[in-house]
């Protein structure tokens, strides 16, 4: 029986396969003149249809450019991006490509209350997200962040995990966990003391009653606190959230009418951000081009509020950038 595939809700290819910013033909003059005045105004016939908050290229020569973000007043802006963020005794973290600064600048833009990205593994979207959050968490910007992630198991499941919610969401929150102690945690000693050993011959023995893992993590107190919280999507609905900055990982397994639930419960104050890669879908529910991430960004272009960031270089190692490339 020949059958056809169901497009209706389905966004175009290209539109999940772009990840290059749309370049945008300047004279010198024009591209010094931005540099200066951080606002350039073009006749529309000089660059393609681009939508609100839609980020691109200026280009005066191969070696003269500059990224800038598409107003709604029709011009366009210099990107606002810190030269570097430190949250408590962290890291400094510094956006390392041009796809990071324009995600960078859309997370910390108070005026943009919804970023959607799209991203292979490796390229910092759940780094950037939470290095941004706990940054104006801290500036008193929000109240705190609240971060989520669809409950959908790869492969073959493990069965129930005991515990509290907190302790059930662990293992799947867990990149956001590596992030946030990333970002918390003190960089170690580059100085290595002399190991003692033991009159057994073992050198640093263990500690009596001391196991792996058993030490507290910097960003505990947060969490007790109520600063960071843990939030299970099946127990979203009817919430209403205010002044919150809202991380919604692997957005790419919700469908649309969960990421709809999702967007409808911000309150006035709060800031969504929904990252993702959509070429990893273990939803059988949902495929590249149906899911909820590439849904809610299609179907928000355009609005003043909203912004979209692609990234396509990633920055973990060498291994995982030829691996997400070439497998």
């Amino acid at each position: 029986m020949p059958c056809e595939d169901y497009l209706h809700d389905k966004v175009e290819a290209r539109e999940v396969s772009q990840t290059e910013l749309v370049t945008v033909q300047v004279t010198s003059h024009e591209l010094q003149r931005f540099a200066s005045s951080s606002i350039l105004e073009l006749e529309p016939r000089r660059y393609p249809a681009l939508a609100v908050n839609e980020y691109v290229l200026l280009s005066a020569g191969e070696k003269n450019t500059m990224p800038a973000r598409f107003s709604a007043t029709g011009s366009f802006i210099k990107l606002h991006v810190p030269e570097s963020l430190k949250i408590l005794q962290g890291r400094t973290i510094k956006p390392m490509n041009l796809g990071q600064a324009c995600l960078l600048d859309a997370l910390m833009n108070p005026e943009i209350s919804l970023v959607t990205c799209f991203g292979q593994a490796g390229t910092g979207k759940t780094l950037l997200a939470c290095a941004a959050g706990l940054s104006q968490v801290m500036g008193n910007t929000y109240s705190g962040i609240t971060v989520s992630r669809p409950i959908v198991a790869m492969g073959q499941g493990i069965g129930f995990l005991p515990g509290s919610l907190h302790e059930k969401m662990r293992p799947w929150l867990q990149p956001v966990y590596d992030a946030l102690d990333l970002l918390t945690r003190p960089a170690a000693n580059p100085s290595f003391s002399k190991k003692k050993t033991s009159r057994h011959g073992n050198p640093n023995p263990p500690t009596q009653g001391m196991t792996p893992g058993s030490a507290a993590a910097p960003y505990d107190p947060l969490v007790q606190s109520g600063v960071i919280e843990i939030e299970a999507l099946c127990y979203i609905r009817g919430r209403s959230i205010p002044d919150r900055f809202f991380i919604l990982d692997e957005a790419q397994q919700l469908t649309p009418l969960e990421a709809k639930t999702v967007v409808t419960r911000m309150s006035r104050g709060s800031k969504l951000v929904l990252i993702g890669d959509p070429a990893q879908i273990d939803n059988p529910y949902v495929d590249s081009r149906s899911n909820g991430l590439v849904y809610t960004r299609q179907r928000m272009r355009g609005q003043s509020f909203a912004a979209h960031v692609p990234l396509g270089k990633g920055e973990r190692s060498p291994l995982a950038e030829a691996g997400a490339r070439l497998l």
